[in-house]
């Protein structure tokens, strides 16, 4: 059926011909269409569909090259073992291990729907919104041996191994790109083309029902943040969520749950303070993330020229004037 939920005919003129997609959008976009569609109705194509079903593709092939720009150079000897990884990176392994969860068994009911969606939704919510935009200060900007990008960079391999072999029954030309692009040095990099791979198998210690409540916990705080930092920067307050420190009015139950992290680098912020009090009035507030207010407060100090936090300690160094300690100690190695 058309868009309109008529039956193509050439006398309408609103046939879709399989050819002409191809040719204007490439065949992964037509596969993409089918697995995402709910073969129990009739189905429905069309420019607006397929449109959809491009900036779908797209977010998929942008995840993929993110990771493949962030493991540039890997090896397998920089890996961090799972017990000495961040709270952070254990919780995407946790994702992972959810997801392979609910693939499985639909793969064998052939739900292909569900996975496509669960795959959009992994990619733009999980990581290109959360993760990637956590955790792209340390890539950018740590050392190259420092703990944190080595464990950041630990698990997009995985990551990398993980939604290839996910993707490559749907979009089989860009998983098998992205695979063929890959550094040699990765989880199952001995194969070479991803066709000839399986689904990866998940250790079981990485599924961790406490510490996905945890960071569902955690994200809800954060969305409160970012929605307050947000309507600052409409009101051209503030350019860059890193010219905030905001202080944080929370109920108990989230201060326990930032025990141990850091509220400036979930937030993307230069500083932070959590504190259990009532908040002042005209403090920002979600009505669906209850115990949480936001007072976004201006950070103190100087923009370091290299990783744009404003903090007080940058300046204070004789040799690098213009960077904060972290990057100094990055740029002397």
């Amino acid at each position: 059926l058309d868009e309109q939920g008529r039956k193509m005919s050439k006398s309408l003129g609103n046939i879709t011909a399989p050819q002409t997609v191809c040719d204007q959008y490439g065949a992964d976009i037509l596969r993409l269409w089918v697995v995402g569609t709910d073969y129990t109705e009739d189905q429905r194509i069309g420019p607006e569909i397929l449109k959809h079903q491009a900036e779908a593709y797209r977010r998929l092939r942008n995840t993929l090259r993110y990771l493949l720009g962030s493991l540039d150079g890997y090896s397998g000897a920089e890996a961090v073992a799972y017990a000495d990884l961040p709270e952070l990176e254990r919780w995407v392994l946790h994702r992972l291990a959810e997801l392979d969860a609910i693939f499985r068994p639909a793969v064998d009911d052939y739900d292909f729907h569900r996975i496509a969606t669960e795959l959009h939704n992994f990619c733009a919510v999980d990581l290109s919104a959360f993760y990637f935009d956590i955790r792209k200060d340390a890539i950018y900007c740590d050392a190259a041996s420092a703990l944190r990008r080595r464990a950041a960079r630990t698990v997009m391999a995985e990551l990398f191994s993980f939604l290839t072999a996910w993707l490559a029954p749907i979009v089989c030309f860009t998983a098998e790109e992205a695979w063929l692009a890959r550094p040699k040095d990765m989880p199952d990099g001995e194969r070479e083309s991803v066709h000839l791979r399986l689904y990866p198998t998940i250790p079981d210690r990485w599924l961790d029902a406490a510490l996905g409540e945890k960071w569902r916990t955690v994200r809800n705080l954060r969305r409160v943040v970012t929605g307050a930092l947000e309507l600052e920067r409409a009101e051209k307050r503030i350019g860059s969520s890193l010219q905030a420190a905001p202080r944080v009015h929370v109920a108990s139950e989230y201060r326990e749950a930032l025990a141990g992290l850091d509220l400036a680098e979930i937030c993307i912020t230069s500083g932070g303070e959590l504190v259990e009090e009532t908040a002042p009035a005209g403090a920002f507030a979600l009505a669906d993330v209850a115990g949480v207010a936001v007072e976004p407060v201006l950070a103190h100090g100087t923009k370091c020229a290299r990783c744009w936090q404003v903090l007080e300690e940058v300046g204070k160094s004789a040799k690098h004037t213009l960077l904060c300690q972290r990057c100094e100690a990055a740029v002397d190695g």
